[in-house]
């Protein structure tokens, strides 16, 4: 190929991030929403959680099988579909005429945008070469939390501006512009395919989706059901399911998770660091929107504002990871980023303010650069599918149990002493996954691959 070919890469991934962003800002939009929503439908308590659930219990469940229909089908088609999918169930849920549409859209929203996130690694991998990769790798991270942090504030705005009096509904319109804009630059984006054409694992699917469906279910409805008998037996059952199927892969031609990506430790020893970080990170987060809102009396809109520090540490640290600190010292960056972290926690636990938001920011923004890079960095082609579903999956399970966690942490006690109990949680935490992490150099390519022009056949 020539570079002018790619010289489009850059847009392309900007396609792919704007997909995950898309993502992030659905799931993260439905507390904000939820009072408008309840009183223009007659929701009840029950059916405004599921709002929430019905998207998130699809999604963690089918993102291993989206990764590996990407391996089958071509990972651009798959997210193509997966892109179009959304656009098509977010007019729906905007047009929603009760609760009962509203949730089929949310559910269907969930298995798309379970099409979209696994394609992201390996697309990202067969459009760039060398240092690049690990580079547009690390812009992953960041998007996602600032996704996380800048989605209220967003969904806050349009709800309170009632746009042409729709209340609720620009939330989910808003999706259409984006989306359209991912699928009109989605041509650029270059098609890739498993060097091998595996089948789909349909027994693996099942037990996959049943396991991770048993973990995250009572997870979803522990806080506010009081965690009864029922939730620890579905929990229980559930890495059982999980025990199963990790046995049923063995020994398969075509498994739903191939095995080789546990031989060296690396990504092993990613998946079990991305748990850790996702978990407290998440529940922190959703901690501190609970302490603002309902012991500072600030609005939704309001208190994703006080978090701005944060997200603006969060893009210093990412950019000065990704063009200074990572091209220099590599995935060292991460132990770094890690270390400011527990600064700005130990911060934040003495006062909630802007400086020491925005040092956890910072330290964010040097862990998320060279993670995702490094976490991948031993993968082989014909495992892209596999490692990105899986690390996607074990992103969603570890975000649900911060929540889950921290969230009760919080109930139990509601004020601030609350927060510095989770901040304590957390310290101890992430010092078990600083000495986890690896540190090998930044991902080199496998020899042989080549990008290939946006039209190639893959």
């Amino acid at each position: 190929m020539t570079s002018q070919l790619y010289r489009w890469r850059w847009l392309a991934l900007a396609a792919l991030l704007l997909a995950e962003a898309m993502n992030l800002f659905d799931s993260t939009v439905i507390p904000v929403a939820s009072p408008v929503i309840r009183t223009d439908l007659a929701v009840s308590d029950t059916a405004l959680q599921w709002l929430t659930a019905g998207y998130t219990l699809p999604f963690a469940l089918l993102l291993i099988t989206g990764g590996r229909l990407g391996d089958i089908f071509g990972r651009r088609r798959v997210f193509v579909a997966g892109v179009l999918t959304f656009v098509v169930c977010s007019v729906l849920c905007a047009c929603a005429p009760t609760v009962a549409v509203l949730l089929t859209g949310r559910v269907l929203q969930g298995v798309s945008a379970a099409l979209i996130i696994p394609q992201t690694f390996g697309l990202i991998r067969a459009m760039f070469t060398g240092t690049e990769v690990a580079k547009a790798l690390g812009t992953i991270g960041p998007v996602m939390a600032l996704s996380a942090l800048c989605g209220p504030v967003a969904g806050g705005m349009l709800v309170d501006a009632n746009v042409l009096s729709l209340g609720w509904r620009p939330v989910f319109l808003l999706n259409v512009p984006l989306g359209l804009a991912v699928l009109a630059v989605s041509p650029l984006i270059r098609e890739d395919h498993s060097p091998t054409k595996p089948r789909l694992d349909l027994v693996g699917t099942l037990l996959a989706s049943l396991g991770i469906g048993l973990l995250v279910l009572p997870l979803v409805e522990g806080n506010d059901s009081g965690w009864p008998v029922w939730t620890w037996l579905c929990m229980a059952l559930g890495l059982a399911i999980l025990v199963v199927f990790a046995r049923h892969q063995r020994g398969r031609t075509s498994p739903l998770v191939e095995p080789s990506l546990f031989r060296g430790k690396v990504f092993p020893a990613s998946l079990i660091s991305s748990l850790l970080f996702f978990t407290v990170m998440n529940g922190l987060l959703f901690v501190l929107v609970l302490f603002l809102q309902l012991t500072q009396h600030k609005t939704p809109s309001d208190a994703a504002l006080t978090l701005l520090p944060w997200s603006a540490g969060l893009a210093i640290g990412s950019w000065t990871a990704g063009t200074v600190l990572v091209p220099r010292f590599g995935p060292k960056v991460m132990r770094a980023g890690l270390g400011l972290v527990l600064v700005g926690l130990a911060g934040i636990a003495v006062s909630l303010t802007a400086i020491p938001l925005f040092v956890t920011g910072i330290g964010l923004g040097m862990f998320t650069v060279p993670f995702f890079g490094n976490a991948l960095s031993g993968v082989a082609p014909h495992e892209t599918g596999s490692a990105s579903g899986l690390l996607n999956a074990v992103q969603q399970l570890g975000a649900t149990i911060g929540v889950a966690l921290l969230g009760t942490v919080f109930f139990r006690f509601g004020t601030l002493e609350a927060v510095i109990i989770a901040i304590l949680l957390i310290v101890a935490v992430l010092a078990l996954t600083i000495a986890m992490i690896p540190t090998r150099r930044p991902l080199r390519r496998s020899p042989g691959r080549k990008p290939r022009p946006a039209n190639s056949k893959g």
